[in-house]
């Protein structure tokens, strides 16, 4: 979820402004947002959001957030045709000024210099950013890697990249994701190598599922279906137009003719090669599906799946059910332990040192990765002959220059949830509640009273998710006795005091039947 202001002479730009996927923690939420009150609050001072590249986590808070920001968004060609599909999506499009920017054109935002620098990424067009202020120059290089052999979109050279450090930088903000990695992270040429091999030899259907964005890679598979002599198949919305996009701006000319479902099923199983979205565990997305037979397109014993991607971490659970449901329909489970069918789109150790080696900057500050990943990334730029480094948690306001680069202050920071059509705090009431009810469960309490607080007839109590199960009967008539004896104790015209004693007196039998504290909601009905 990246979100990077720089601020020079009173004025700020945003680098990216992308989402994260909700975990259990965010009960009935699939999408998280920043929380970008600190910007809002300096509006008028901010004067646009530059995007270094397409993938969600950089781009998927714009059709939610970017009409309220009301700054204009700088994107190249096949990130900006991403861009405006979801804004179209989201019915914003109108709403929102999105402007083209070539690789390699330079433009100013106020006291900002602005470049592209094309780097290599599992994605069309991925960026780095070289920005020159009054103060020095800093490139914030995005998502990267080094990848010579890219089959896909260019990469700034070895020679590009020296002549940048020859001018100076002052700072280079970079990529953590992979800091622990000893190894470079390997090319896209190896990758189809890898595929080649494991779909050469399978008997069957073989599905290969990847993230949809990963255009280098459609392109590897379209390579490997003719190479194996299988016919391609699509399967799944985001691919359909990650694929449209892509060859709206001239990518994956040469990617084959695909066939539809239903042809697909009547081919020898030999001939099929489909490419289906939901690696990571994703329920509603293809993989799930066909894993669950509701989809269409089948799998049987004898067919393969192949995993070309990596299992980002907190997915593991649901990449685990697919892969027992496949397991048990005698599918066989290819993944990158197996086999070298994947390649990181972020920089290894070598890579680093690289990176380190053509730019020359006079200090480094890592970004993208959790603190584990930034402090080790600080220490290694040290051990790699980098005069200094910053380490900046989320929040903290950095000056680096002029002076030495030091914290002088915080700005608000924080998660918001995509609630249906909602949008609201993700630690906030309605999520707190939710999560109390997951957890504890809830008990209703209903009473008719008359005026002097006398009881009517019986109180009527009702459970959801409270763990009596077979105890259900007697424990409601526990609870309905502790309600009744709640109303005799207080009997009086303080309603307040009587609800709570009543919630109260509930509440224990439940704890003392479960060892839960449920919600208790009590209704009066005063007649």
């Amino acid at each position: 979820m990246n979100v990077n202001l720089y601020g020079c002479n009173g004025k700020w730009l945003m680098v990216d402004c992308g989402v994260t996927f909700a975990d259990p923690d965010y009960p009935g939420v699939d999408v998280l947002l920043p929380d970008l009150s600190f910007v809002e609050e300096r509006l008028g001072d901010l004067l646009g959001i530059v995007i270094t590249h397409g993938h969600e986590d950089h781009i998927g808070a714009l059709p939610y957030l970017a009409a309220d920001l009301g700054v204009p968004i700088y994107a190249t060609p096949f990130t900006a045709g991403l861009i405006r599909e979801k804004l179209e999506e989201e019915g914003v499009a109108n709403d929102v000024k999105l402007k083209l920017v070539r690789e390699n054109e330079p433009f100013q935002l106020g006291p900002f210099d602005l470049s592209y620098v094309p780097l290599a990424h599992s994605i069309p067009e991925g960026n780095a950013i070289l920005i020159g202020t009054p103060h020095g120059r800093i490139l914030h290089t995005g998502d990267w890697k080094i990848d010579e052999e890219s089959a896909i979109g260019g990469a700034s050279t070895e020679a590009e990249l020296t002549a940048i450090g020859d001018k100076g930088v002052f700072a280079l903000v970079c990529d953590s994701t992979n800091v622990f990695n000893p190894e470079a992270s390997g090319t896209e040429a190896q990758v189809r190598e890898g595929l080649d091999a494991v779909i050469g030899k399978a008997k069957g259907r073989v599905l290969v599922t990847t993230f949809a964005s990963n255009v280098a890679r459609l392109e590897t598979l379209g390579q490997v279906a003719r190479d194996t002599g299988r016919q391609l198949v699509v399967a799944g919305r985001s691919l359909d137009r990650i694929v449209r996009v892509a060859k709206a701006v001239g990518y994956l000319k040469n990617f084959p003719q695909t066939v539809d479902w239903d042809a697909a099923q009547k081919l020898p199983r030999d001939k099929v090669l489909i490419v289906a979205t939901g690696g990571q565990g994703e329920p509603r997305a293809a993989l799930g599906r066909i894993s669950e037979g509701t989809h269409p397109l089948k799998l049987d014993r004898g067919d393969s799946v192949v995993f070309s991607s990596r299992q980002i971490p907190g997915n593991e659970t649901a990449i685990g059910a697919i892969q027992n449901r496949l397991a048990a329909a005698g599918v066989e489970i290819v993944t990158e332990r197996q086999a070298f069918v994947h390649v990181s789109g972020h920089p290894g150790r070598p890579e680093l040192e690289q990176m380190y080696r053509w730019i020359r900057p006079e200090l480094v500050m890592p970004v993208h990765g959790e603190m584990r990943h930034l402090s080790e990334h600080a220490r290694f730029a040290i051990a790699s002959g980098v005069p200094g480094a910053v380490i900046q948690k989320d929040g903290d306001i950095i000056r680096l220059a002029p002076g030495t680069p030091q914290k002088i202050g915080e700005a608000t920071v924080g998660r918001l949830a995509v609630d249906g059509d909602v949008i609201l705090p993700a630690d906030g009431q309605t999520l707190n509640e939710r999560r109390k009810l997951a957890l504890y469960g809830q008990i209703s309490v209903a009473a008719a009273i008359r005026k002097d607080g006398s009881l009517i007839g019986e109180p009527e109590v009702r459970l959801q998710g409270v763990p009596v199960e077979e105890d259900r009967d007697p424990f409601l008539d526990e609870a309905i006795d502790a309600a009744e004896e709640a109303i005799r104790s207080i009997r009086g015209k303080d309603r307040d005091k009587l609800r709570e004693a009543i919630r109260l007196g509930v509440r224990r039998v439940a704890t003392r039947w479960t060892g839960k504290k449920p919600i208790v909601d009590v209704l009066l009905i005063e007649a």
